[in-house]
């Protein structure tokens, strides 16, 4: 008969753990307690030891919204995962933030370096790269504040809000909304009132507030945005603010369905459309803005209005096009994620699984760094569906079919 494992006496309780988890990631616990489904008092509870935590499936799901895997939150693991490396490049990226005048590099990089650099780090996120991308922003960050000083021009506050923008984007996939929100507010503080580098801004910000439960707030930011470029009839958008335009009417649509405001997101959605298809006539060869990606947002709109039937029958045509191919890896994956959830809402978790790995093969990065991931595959177990690819998949984030 095997000895009973002793406690280690430096091994930090389960509730301490997470409240320093919770903490870490910037979530208070009224937050922390909405994204779990009980009351701040239980969290409250939890972290002080009043109550304890030990059913497993309340563990996975504590452990899904923390972004970690179940064995580190109970402690029977090191955080050794890929998670610990995007937690560490994350802390990075936070400090550089933080150390908003920092000290000046000899020589500074040139606006051509700079330019070369932020367009790989942008094609990397496109690929769902999100990892190096972590990784490549603390540098960028320092070099184009550095390289945006009083004289620099507009040219380089336009590579520094680039830059923001970028983070912030990544941050939110990360499920680090308030500070992706820091990165945006950034961003709309160096566009200093320039209508295009405001609305450059302004996207990712939408996307921080609405990360943040704030979808009113978001939709404002990104209507009064695209309002001084679509408010001039008599000229001519060029390709960029069009698609910028449509982009932001898009973001104002999702916002507007988490508000449960279908009217606003059908409105937003159909004037996005037809800029879309105007688009699509003038630059085919950008595809980051054009109507598989406004399918796509109404697709997530309706999904946030309750409606997922339609989600998932917009979700199959979209799909079942040749648009959805140019699409970026890293929209394409985002977007199965969203349809992984609207299956399980309909009470479909083997399609559910499906989409997971086919996300997961198509853009493996994009799918287990995402906390939303853990949450989604912890639903699936639960209902006994487990094809041999989700377990593999289970297993690759820690998590494991009790």
């Amino acid at each position: 008969m095997s000895t009973p494992r002793q406690p280690d006496r430096r091994e930090v309780p389960i509730g301490r753990r997470v409240a320093q988890l919770r903490v870490r990631r910037g979530m208070t616990q009224q937050v922390f307690a909405d994204r779990i489904g009980k009351s701040k008092s239980w969290v409250d509870k939890v972290e002080r030891g009043v109550r304890t935590l030990d059913r497993l499936p309340m563990i996975e799901t504590v452990a899904a919204a923390l972004g970690v895997t179940p064995g580190v939150l109970v402690g029977r693991q090191r955080q050794r995962t890929p998670t610990t490396d995007a937690t560490t490049a994350v802390e990075h990226v936070r400090r550089a933030l933080a150390t908003y005048h920092s000290a000046y590099r000899d020589p500074t990089p040139s606006m051509i370096d700079l330019d070369h650099q932020i367009r790989y780090a942008h094609t990397a996120y496109q690929h769902a790269h999100h990892l190096q991308v972590l990784k490549m922003l603390p540098d960028l960050l320092t070099s184009t504040r550095q390289a945006n000083h009083p004289t620099g021009g507009p040219s380089t506050a336009g590579l520094l809000i680039r830059v923001y923008r970028l983070t912030a984007h990544v941050l939110v996939k990360l499920g680090e909304p308030h500070l992706a929100w820091l990165a945006a507010d950034r961003a709309m503080t160096t566009a200093e009132g320039d209508p295009h580098r405001t609305a450059l801004a302004a996207v990712p910000l939408a996307q921080a507030l609405r990360a943040l439960q704030r979808g009113r707030l978001a939709m404002t930011a990104a209507t009064t945005a695209a309002q001084p470029l679509d408010l001039a009839p008599h000229r001519a958008l060029s390709p960029d603010d069009l698609a910028l335009v449509g982009t932001l009417l898009t973001e104002a649509a999702l916002a507007a369905a988490t508000c449960g405001d279908a009217t606003a997101a059908d409105g937003l959605l159909d004037r996005a459309a037809h800029l879309a298809t105007t688009h699509a006539e003038r630059q085919n060869h950008d595809h980051s803005f054009g109507p598989a990606t406004v399918d796509l947002a109404r697709a997530l709109a309706a999904a946030h209005l309750g409606d997922n039937h339609l989600a998932i029958a917009i979700h199959l045509r979209v799909t079942g096009g040749d648009a959805w191919h140019r699409l970026p890896a890293e929209h394409r994956a985002a977007h199965l994620l969203d349809a992984a959830r609207s299956y399980l809402d309909i009470g479909d978790p083997h399609n559910a699984a499906r989409a997971l790995v086919t996300a997961d093969h198509l853009a493996p990065t994009e799918v287990r760094l995402r906390p939303v991931t853990r949450t989604t595959v912890t639903a699936i177990l639960r209902t006994g569906t487990t094809p041999a690819d989700l377990t593999t998949l289970a297993t690759a984030l820690g998590l494991t079919h009790r």
